[in-house]
């Protein structure tokens, strides 16, 4: 499914990994699968479901399936940040209609600090009511939405700003 975006959203989030990486944070990747009967994307074993090589894991870092747009739905995502004693998560990917949005809604429901990488995330068009409502104004609204109360929501740069 093409996003809107999405390379540039990828280089962001590499950046974020290669400063988590340099000062040794946790770092949890999450990859959507679909088992969902009819499914057209996110199939099993097709190019759909594979991580990209800007984002790609590394050894020892841990790699979590969800089959649903929230990580934390029947997935080991709590426990594993909970073991790792994480108390702030920072989020980005894709989509941020679906997967950002459900997921930062349902860490801070845990209790988790969230930030969102605004610039780290993409999304697309979407249609309502013969209405399409363009990918950019989707994004806005998005990030509006769960920067009270769910999140912080900055760009990578800034995020990673604070660093230096």
């Amino acid at each position: 499914m093409e996003l809107v975006g999405m390379e540039q959203a990828a280089q962001n989030a590499g950046l974020l990994l290669q400063g988590f990486r340099k000062r040794s944070f946790p770092v949890f990747h999450i990859q959507h699968i679909s088992k969902r009967p009819g499914a057209t994307f996110f199939l099993p074993n097709t190019k759909g479901v594979e991580i990209d090589i800007s984002v790609a894991p590394q050894t020892g870092e841990t790699i979590i399936e969800k089959y649903f747009p929230n990580a934390f739905r029947d997935t080991d995502l709590l426990n594993v940040l909970k073991r790792s004693e994480v108390d702030e998560v920072v989020i980005c990917g894709a989509m941020t209609h679906m997967c950002v949005d459900a997921t930062t809604r349902a860490a801070f429901d845990f209790g988790f600090r969230c930030t969102v990488l605004e610039d780290a995330c993409a999304t697309r068009n979407l249609e309502y009511k013969g209405t399409t409502v363009e990918a950019g104004k989707v994004q806005a609204a998005f990030m509006a939405a769960l920067a009270v109360p769910y999140a912080k929501v900055t760009s990578a740069k800034d995020f990673i700003g604070k660093w230096a």
